[in-house]
């Protein structure tokens, strides 16, 4: 495949103009009757807004090409690779979208009683029962909405575990290679955070466990893959540790899209974890949301879980409050339902194997563009990865150019950046996720833009620094856009401001 080559001349096209710099007087994109009398008004004139100074007036064609233009803009997997690692940005197939339009999915009431409810209780069910078997785990409840609020509910399923048996301890060990909303939810349910860190090799030690658990450590926080994108195959021995003392072990299942199929946490000695489904189970979640963060225990932890559950009543289904040990509710209903129906048809589409082909086909990309990159980009740790591979700017760094310049340098060759400085053990960390559904070309053209970066990064540094340069916005003052953001468009500012 020949090396991309964007435009880096100087000449440019111009670029549209901003809508407050078009547009003229009287030029309306729709047309309202006069009213013949005031009793005619369409809404009183108190609720009316007065003319807003340096508005545009516009006509539709106008308006149309603006918000068509702008959508073009827009990054998206539809339109671009999108190897934002540790977000698993896969493809979301269709096949989900339909489904959960469904009107017996996406016109049922949520105040609706169970036997309005039969086909979305039964979806439900099911889905927990997959999600079981994938995670070789005893129960799972589907309410959390995101990952970060699986975490504090498994949290709080500990703490109620450890508080019947008589002490809810004091601690939550937290390796430097977990997910950054580790700390933030052990602290969230009233538990301090003991740090430990990796070897060299990126990976926990059981050693460094067994120093610092005690009778005082709840449980270990443990992401498997790691925020490196190396398993921790230490992970049996940690848990016995752990467990020798009383403790649980928590596991982050957002890198879940490495496992499913080939390894299952229940098997590792994990008491409870939580999944994202926004991530693994493809369901869109660009821009924040919508999420999923279904949790999944062990048996111990089952008469725990939140409540209203679903149970089976005769031939059908209902819902019970009838558990006096759960932590109680902990999302709206039961979270956010359209995103289950997505994971449910993702998952039933697919099935058992295809789920683990899923699996082995990120695996084996994220290991071609590390094999066919780390002759010209700095490997952070020299090991076969899982479902991504962490890169750091060490060689370039030698010509001035940082990781920020090798990100904004790929918008030119027309791919959105990886996650860039994270994880945050790593110096100047590239962290890449190519997912499993891209194809050898898309790969090959990706790496091939990355490796020209490189080139230019040695040759003509300072083209790298300055970039991007062709895209509609060139490189912005974040730091400035962050603290001191432009809200409102004021007449007579200009683009400069």
């Amino acid at each position: 495949m020949s090396e991309p080559s964007p435009d880096k001349s100087s000449s440019r096209v111009a670029a549209p103009r901003l809508l407050f710099e078009s547009g003229s007087s009287g030029r309306n994109a729709l047309q309202w009757p006069a009213p013949a009398n005031k009793a005619d008004e369409l809404l009183p004139s108190a609720l009316l807004r007065g003319e807003i100074a340096g508005f545009p007036e516009l006509g539709e064609l106008e308006v149309l090409r603006h918000f068509t233009r702008l959508s073009q803009r827009n990054f998206s997997i539809e339109s671009e690779f999108y190897p934002l690692g540790s977000c698993t940005m896969k493809y979301n197939p269709k096949i989900n979208e339909t489904v959960a339009r469904f009107p017996g999915f996406a016109q049922i009431h949520p105040l609706a009683g169970a036997a309005l409810l039969q086909g979305a209780l039964q979806l439900l069910s099911d889905l927990e029962a997959m999600l079981c078997e994938v995670c070789g785990m005893d129960a799972v409840s589907l309410q959390p909405s995101a990952g970060a609020q699986g975490e504090l509910t498994g949290l709080m399923l500990i703490r109620a575990l450890l508080t019947e048996r008589g002490n809810p301890r004091k601690t939550i060990i937290v390796p430097d290679t977990a997910h950054g909303t580790n700390p933030a939810s052990s602290t969230l349910c009233g538990y301090d955070v003991v740090q430990i860190s990796s070897n060299d090799k990126g990976i926990i030690e059981p050693a460094a466990i067994e120093k610092v658990m005690d009778q005082d450590v709840a449980a270990i926080m443990i992401t498997n893959p790691n925020t490196l994108g190396l398993f921790e195959k230490n992970i049996e021995a940690i848990a016995a540790v752990v467990h020798a003392k009383g403790g649980l072990v928590y596991l982050d299942g957002a890198n879940l899209n490495a496992l499913m199929g080939i390894a299952k946490p229940g098997h590792m000695g994990v008491d409870v974890l939580h999944m994202n489904l926004h991530k693994t189970f493809s369901t869109p979640h660009g821009g924040g949301g919508p999420g999923a963060g279904p949790v999944a225990v062990k048996a111990a932890l089952k008469d725990f879980l939140p409540t209203p559950r679903i149970v089976r009543q005769g031939e059908g289904f209902g819902l019970s409050e009838d558990c006096p040990k759960s932590i109680g509710r902990v999302r709206s209903f039961f979270g956010n339902f359209g995103v289950l129906v997505r994971a449910y048809t993702y998952i039933l589409s697919l099935g058992g194997d295809g789920l683990e082909n899923a699996s082995r086909m990120a695996l084996l990309n994220a290991n071609y563009i590390r094999r066919n990159l780390e002759d010209v980009y700095h490997i952070a740790y020299n090991e076969p990865c899982m479902h991504e591979c962490i890169f750091t700017d060490k060689v370039q760094h030698k010509h001035g150019v940082t990781t920020l310049d090798l990100a904004k340098r790929l918008l030119d060759y027309g791919f959105h950046p990886p996650t860039i400085y994270f994880p945050l053990v790593v110096s100047g960390a590239l962290m890449i996720e190519p997912t499993e559904t891209e194809t050898p070309e898309t790969l090959d053209s990706f790496i091939a833009a990355m490796r020209a970066i490189a080139e230019e990064a040695r040759d003509n540094p300072e083209l790298v620094k300055t970039a991007p340069h062709s895209t509609p916005v060139r490189r912005l003052d974040e730091a400035r856009a962050a603290r001191k953001p432009i809200l409102r468009w004021e007449a007579g500012q200009s683009r400069s401001d």
